[in-house]
């Protein structure tokens, strides 16, 4: 049964869920810790075929995140054609090419080194989905008027969040690509005025040997500051 109250003239409903002892409040974290610490860039894909109708969960998850005044500031371009890929590949090369070769600083390029980045992105074809995450930075209705979105980076931000959460539950995995510029992703995709992009996800399965640089993250005393 689902229990409605208005309240100051808004319908709102009863939040039910699962809590836990502290105990195994606890435990629980320190699994989901455990497994999340497995999550891994990667950037050499199988061209396995990923159903749609995973990717279509994959998003709504994203897209369950908090945001300002419950707008929702976001569109998910799903691309799996091979002709659109092959365009977006081939602009990005190009702006990366610029940016390993005059607009990255010297310190930058030492510090992606251990990475073994470069400026091709074979990955944006060979994975079977890129999903391109585009920020709202104002609402925009048929007839062009405009309404306001609020922290819209933030918000967004945590939809990415949550979307590189699903997709290594999914047993799938990402690689957070942002060439700089993105804009050749609008004129590509033909998002309307008020879109920007945000970042761009290849997703899919792992090639059948995966290397990825051994990194360690930093531990609790140096990312955390406790006031008690």
């Amino acid at each position: 049964m689902t229990h409605i109250k208005n309240i100051k003239g808004h319908d709102y409903t009863l939040y039910e869920r699962d809590t836990y002892p502290p105990a195994e409040a606890q435990e629980r974290s320190k699994q989901f810790w455990d497994w999340m610490d497995t999550r891994r860039t990667v950037r050499d894909f199988s061209d396995k075929p990923v159903p749609k109708e995973l990717i279509e969960n994959l998003v709504m998850t994203a897209s369950s995140a908090p945001s300002g005044a419950h707008k929702q500031p976001w569109t998910f371009c799903c691309i799996s054609d091979a002709k659109i890929k092959s365009e977006i590949r081939k602009a990005a090369e190009k702006e990366e090419y610029d940016s390993y070769n005059g607009r990255m600083s010297e310190r930058w390029l030492k510090d992606l080194q251990p990475l073994g980045t470069d400026w091709h992105k074979p990955f944006l074809e060979i994975a079977p989905w890129l999903i391109i995450v585009f920020k709202k930075a104002y609402e925009l209705d048929a007839e062009g008027n405009k309404a306001n979105n609020y922290y819209v980076n933030e918000s967004v931000g945590l939809a990415a969040g949550f979307l590189l959460s699903a997709i290594h539950h999914a047993g799938l995995v990402a690689l957070t690509h942002t060439p700089s510029p993105m804009n050749f992703l609008t004129k590509i995709l033909k998002r309307p005025e008020n879109e920007r992009p945000f970042l761009l996800l290849p997703v899919g399965y792992p090639a059948d040997e995966v290397y990825v640089p051994k990194l360690t993250r930093k531990p609790l005393e140096e990312v955390a500051v406790f006031y008690e």
